[in-house]
């Protein structure tokens, strides 16, 4: 399997045939789905806790490091397509709506005003 030669469907149906040979349905609400997105983000971010910026840019280089995010990142997505297979969204629609929303909420080239640089006051 490759990205340039898997859709999402294909991905999609290879969760929902692994959680249909397991009669998983019953634990795949909504909620319980969600959470676990959550959970399994938050043992992601543990690769990163404790590093800055460059030093986990650096991190990622050691195959070790690598593969155990590649793992953890597999679960966070395999458990989004779960959530998706649950409520029935169409992943690509959503994403496509999402990027459109976020193209008119910031503008290429303009940085949101959080990470602009304050400019100095003028009444002291």
């Amino acid at each position: 399997m490759a990205d340039h030669l898997v859709t999402v469907d294909e991905l999609r149906r290879l969760v929902a045939e692994f959680v249909d040979e397991r009669a998983w349905q019953g634990y795949h609400s909504p909620k319980s789905l969600s959470m676990s997105i959550a959970i399994e983000a938050a043992e992601l971010m543990e690769h990163f806790q404790w590093l800055d910026n460059d030093a986990s840019r650096e991190a990622v280089q050691a195959p070790v490091v690598a593969a155990a995010i590649a793992g953890e990142l597999a679960d966070v997505v395999i458990y989004c397509l779960a959530l998706a297979n649950a409520v029935n969204l169409d992943v690509s629609a959503a994403i496509d709506e999402k990027m459109a929303q976020n193209r008119r909420r910031f503008p290429a080239g303009e940085l949101p005003s959080r990470y602009r640089p304050a400019r100095p006051s003028l009444n002291p």
